[in-house]
């Protein structure tokens, strides 16, 4: 009945997500005490869950079975579909309390709200430095192990993180994203626009009539 009541009485004490079945809080503690008992034939990453290493293995495989309609855009699961459709819709339907900024996900404004907290529950068993999300640990530990998963299919190139890799298909693709709103110009990469940016935005050095 909890499905339907949306009740969820059982929360962890590491980060506050709250669950509607005690066996769910149980499987998410594992996140937290690092207990992990699927592992991957790939490439050794361990999992608490089984459906945890078979959303994994569709990085080795390639498989992305959720598309979106609108850009054909395509993920490995549906919860990353329906996070990704609302950038169509522009729904933020996640709110934080203490400071009014909205987000897409539930999980993006738990991590938000670490930052007010401060609190950075994911620690690396290495060298003991903390994150306030699962993600950046997991990044993080790949300095440790050298891995990198995330393979161009183009160039065969790989990478320690999917937004690396994502980075780079746009010199095969040629994707260009990013618009400066003051000259059209293109930019695959924010970072290229904002520095961009700076040539509307900067003063043009004084000149003296003396060098005139």
């Amino acid at each position: 009945m909890r499905i339907h009541t949306g009740e969820k009485p059982f929360t962890c004490t590491q980060c506050g997500k709250r669950f509607n079945q005690s066996s769910h809080l149980n499987l998410h503690m594992k996140i937290h005490t690092g207990e992990k008992l699927f592992t991957c034939t790939q490439c050794g990453k361990t999992f608490g869950k089984s459906s945890y290493l078979n959303l994994h293995m569709r990085i080795h495989t390639g498989e992305k079975p959720f598309t979106c309609t609108q850009c054909w855009r395509s993920f490995i699961c549906s919860s990353h579909l329906n996070q990704h459709m609302r950038i169509h819709t522009r729904e933020k339907p996640f709110t934080c309390a203490q400071c009014g900024k909205s987000f897409s996900s539930l999980s993006n404004l738990y991590q938000h709200m670490r930052i007010h907290t401060g609190e950075k529950p994911f620690t690396c068993t290495q060298c003991g430095k903390s994150f306030n999300c699962s993600s950046n640990l997991n990044q993080h530990m790949r300095n440790h192990t050298r891995e990198k998963p995330f393979r161009c299919t183009q160039c065969m190139k790989s990478f320690n993180c999917s937004s690396d890799l994502n980075l780079h298909m746009r010199i095969h693709t040629e994707e260009k994203p990013f618009t400066c709103t003051q000259c059209g110009r293109n930019y695959s990469q924010s970072s290229s626009l904002k520095r961009h940016m700076m040539s509307h935005t900067e003063e043009k050095p004084f000149m003296s009539n003396h060098f005139v």
